[in-house]
């Protein structure tokens, strides 16, 4: 009597474990996706100087399931400059003017701390033509983010500043501060109808304090050049300042043209623009 028991409870022990494993098997389970899909990714590209594309964030293959760009048509001599700006350093309008002269169009990414210190640069950029997009209210890692109501707070507070400057909206385009995203960030542009914009130059232009030199900042710029090129500038550089009208003739020269990102984007992604 006693031995039964004993193994009626030695096997209830059993059942009660058993059950346990599989709980938290179907735990582990339905939480590791979600795990995955928030974690960090820096964009990032391997360079060439043979005047190909580059590899671009090859350690996320789920990038191909929505809607981004970050590089052009490989057989068209075309290039799409692009800058950020978190903030004035007393370059951007020495930029503007170079533009204008050159006649050329430009994306600029800007943040909320932007648009509040310098109206008057947002103003003239919209007014002479160039794309003023989305860089989020206050330069938030957004990859960490999880939620449709932060994701919203970042991109609507450069929105609702950028039309109350010029009474325009702003274009759907997002830049991720620090390129930093996640599968939830992409999920979230789709959700809400933004398209990332990555890249697929730049270099490191945005020290204030150790500036590349002019010389070496063009060889960079101009040997790595590409076709579809994406390029990613910094408007605090003062060398990006100083070189930039040399650089676009030196693109010219090469036989590429200067395109609008708009261009890129619906050649890139025509379901974003035909999408309800």
């Amino acid at each position: 009597m006693k031995s039964r028991f004993v193994i009626t409870c030695c096997l209830l022990c059993l059942a009660g474990l058993a059950a346990a494993m599989i709980q938290l098997t179907v735990f582990h389970a339905r939480n590791t996706p979600a795990a995955q899909t928030v974690a960090s990714h820096n964009w990032y590209y391997k360079p060439r100087e043979d005047g190909q594309q580059p590899i671009l964030a090859d350690d996320a293959p789920f990038l191909a399931q929505y809607p981004h760009i970050s590089v052009g048509n490989a057989d068209t001599k075309q290039i799409c400059l692009t800058f950020d700006c978190g903030y004035d350093n007393g370059y951007t309008a020495a930029i503007l003017d170079t533009l204008k002269e050159k006649q050329v169009p430009a994306a600029f990414f800007v943040t909320g701390h932007f648009a509040d210190s310098c109206p008057d640069l947002i103003r003239r950029m919209a007014d002479e033509g160039h794309l003023v997009c989305n860089h989020s209210d206050t330069h938030r890692d957004l990859s960490q983010n999880t939620t449709s109501q932060i994701f919203l707070e970042e991109l609507q507070g450069v929105e609702q500043k950028y039309l109350a400057l010029t009474g325009q909206p702003m274009s759907r385009y997002i830049r991720p501060p620090e390129g930093k995203y996640s599968e939830d960030f992409l999920k979230l542009c789709v959700q809400h109808k933004y398209l990332p914009v990555f890249w697929s130059f730049a270099y490191c232009d945005w020290i204030n304090d150790d500036q590349p030199d002019l010389a070496s900042a063009k060889q960079t710029i101009l040997t790595r050049t590409h076709p579809g090129e994406i390029a990613l500038l910094h408007a605090t550089s003062a060398t990006n300042a100083a070189i930039l009208g040399d650089v676009i003739d030196q693109w010219r020269n090469m036989g590429y043209t200067l395109s609008g990102l708009d261009a890129f984007a619906r050649a890139a992604c025509p379901e974003f623009f035909t999408a309800p």
